[in-house]
């Protein structure tokens, strides 16, 4: 194995189980902007996998299950719980101007190993966003597979403001 490869496994392994979750909370709250739960299209293992339970593979999803995927404030509840903080920071600025948050960092997860979502605000919105992932003695890492537009669409349900 290189050394290339060797140095970009660890981020793999933390960067993808991370990303997974944000890309199932995110097609979650999709899904319940476009279905309202009646003859809704999804397997039962795609509503178990949006609303973290576990179930046999055969077992059909029972209404209170459904109803509970398609609720959008659940959803969007789920995604406000996931950081653990939310911080903004400005760029320069004339002592006594005005100030405006540039860019944020939602952090998910600390310690060995550690994962964030960093970016920009345009006016208060997040207008990029990129996975971050690090570990013991290791700088923080873009955890490449991850796409912007998964990644701001969850970022957009946060408050970035005073």
């Amino acid at each position: 194995m290189s050394t290339k490869t060797q140095d970009t496994d660890w981020a793999d392994k933390i960067g993808k189980p991370s990303y997974e979750s944000i890309v199932e909370m995110v097609k979650r709250l999709e899904h319940c902007g476009e279905c309202n739960g009646e003859d809704c299209q999804l397997t039962a293992q795609e509503i178990f996998a949006g609303i973290n339970t576990y179930a046999p593979k055969r077992r059909k999803a029972t209404e209170e299950e459904i109803k509970e995927y398609h609720d959008e404030e659940a959803a969007r509840q789920d995604i406000d719980e996931d950081p653990l903080s939310l911080e903004v920071r400005s760029g320069w600025h004339s002592p006594g101007g005005e100030v405006e948050e540039e860019e944020f960092c939602l952090l998910l997860g600390t310690g060995g190993p550690a994962v964030r979502i960093v970016g920009d605000l345009d006016r208060g919105e997040p207008s990029g966003a990129r996975l971050e992932v690090q570990d013991w003695f290791k700088p923080w890492t873009e955890y490449i597979p991850a796409e912007q537009d998964v990644l701001l669409t969850y970022c957009r349900c946060f408050y970035f403001g005073d």
